[in-house]
C-alpha cells in the first residue's frame, strides 16, 4: 500500500485511506475499522472522487491460532461491508480490490509445466480446506510461508473475491480486483513483513527448503497494476500479477548466483518429487501496461533491502 500512495502521488493524484497495521495484535487504524463503518459514507460523500481502491492487507504475524476470525473475517466481512458503502455513495464509479493469486491456482485442474493458468480460474472452497494437512509440515520448518498459503488465507481470499463479485453483480457495480502472487522487492516499511520473511529464512540460516512451487512478482508491478486498474476505462475483470512461477529449488539456486557467500540450503524439506511448475497468463497483465520486472532483479533488491532494514547483516 505504501508504494501506491507514492506513485499516486508522483502522478498527481489524491486520495484518502485506511490501512491495517500489525505489531503483537491487529490494529485498526485512520478514520475508522473496516468492520464497522461508522462514518464511510459521510467520508466517501466528502472525498468527491470518481473512483476508489479497497487494498485488502493481510499482516505477516497472526496474534492467535483463531485463523477463521483473525483472517477470513476481516477478509471477507471488511470487503463486503465497504463495497456495500460505496454502492450507496454516486461518486464512487470504479472499485479496486485487491485478491490474491491463491483465489485463482486451488481450482483443482492440474498444475503442470505446460498449463497456463489464467484469470478464468477460480480457486474451490473444498479445494482450499484441503490445503491444511498439506501444508501442516511447513508450519514447523516455514511458518511465514505456511501462514499465506495454509487453509486459512487461501480461503479467505477464495471467499473475499466470490463474495465481491456475487455483490458486485446484484448491485451492478464496476469492481476490478489485482490477483498478485508472493509479493517481493523493496521494502518501504520498517516492519518486515511474510513475503520477504520467506527470502530471510532461506538465507539466514535455514537447512532446508519447501518442497512447493509458487508465482512471484515485484511489489512495484503490483502497485502499477492497482493504479492503472482505476486510471484506464477499458479495465475490467480480474488480472493476474506473476512474473514467474518457480520451484523454491530455483529460488535457492538464483539467491545463490547472486550472493554467492551466502550459506543457502542445499536439500528439500522433503523426499517427495519436486511439486511441478506451472505458468501464470501475463496477457490480461500487460493490457494495463505492465512490464514485468525480472525475478532476479526483484530478489536482488529484497535481500539489499533487508539488509538496509537491518534485518541481514550486511
Amino acid at each position: 500500500m505504501d508504494l501506491i500512495d507514492q506513485l499516486s502521488l508522483e502522478q498527481g493524484m489524491k486520495y484518502r485511506c485506511i490501512f491495517i497495521t500489525y505489531g503483537d495484535e491487529w490494529e485498526w487504524e485512520e478514520l475508522i475499522t473496516l468492520l464497522e463503518l461508522i462514518s464511510w459514507l459521510n467520508f466517501m460523500a466528502d472525498i468527491g472522487y470518481d473512483s476508489y481502491g479497497i487494498q485488502n492487507i493481510m499482516a505477516g504475524k497472526i496474534a492467535s491460532a483463531d485463523y477463521s476470525a483473525e483472517l477470513i473475517d476481516p477478509a471477507l466481512k471488511g470487503t463486503l461491508n465497504v463495497l456495500s458503502s460505496c454502492a450507496k455513495t454516486p461518486t464512487v464509479k470504479r472499485v479496486v480490490v485487491t485478491s490474491s493469486i491463491a483465489a485463482v491456482v486451488y481450482s483443482g485442474k492440474p498444475r503442470t509445466p505446460e498449463v497456463v493458468v489464467d484469470e478464468t480460474w477460480f480457486s474451490n472452497q473444498d479445494i482450499c480446506k484441503e490445503l491444511k494437512e498439506n501444508t501442516e509440515k511447513l508450519k514447523s520448518i516455514f511458518f511465514p510461508l505456511s501462514v499465506f498459503f495454509q487453509l486459512w488465507y487461501v480461503l479467505s481470499k477464495t471467499l473475499a473475491e466470490e463474495a465481491a463479485w456475487k455483490f458486485a453483480k446484484e448491485k451492478g457495480m464496476d469492481i476490478v480486483t489485482i490477483n498478485p502472487a508472493m509479493v517481493i522487492g523493496p521494502l518501504l516499511q520498517p516492519t518486515l513483513n511474510a513475503s520477504a520473511a520467506a527470502i530471510l529464512n532461506l538465507i539466514n540460516g535455514a537447512q532446508i527448503f519447501p518442497n512447493f512451487t509458487m508465482g512471484w512478482v515485484h511489489v512495484k508491478d503490483v502497485a502499477e497494476a492497482h493504479i492503472q486498474a482505476y486510471e484506464i476505462p477499458s479495465a475490467n475483470g480480474r488480472y493476474c500479477l506473476a512474473e514467474r512461477t518457480v520451484h523454491y529449488s530455483e529460488i535457492v539456486k538464483i539467491l545463490k548466483d547472486l550472493f554467492p557467500d551466502f550459506q543457502l540450503p542445499v536439500k528439500c524439506a522433503d523426499d517427495h518429487p519436486f511439486m511441478p511448475t506451472y505458468q501464470i497468463s501475463k496477457e490480461k497483465a500487460k493490457s494495463l501496461g505492465i512490464e514485468f520486472i525480472p525475478l532476479e532483479e526483484s530478489l536482488k533488491e529484497t535481500v539489499e533491502s533487508l539488509k538496509e532494514k537491518k534485518f541481514l547483516s550486511p
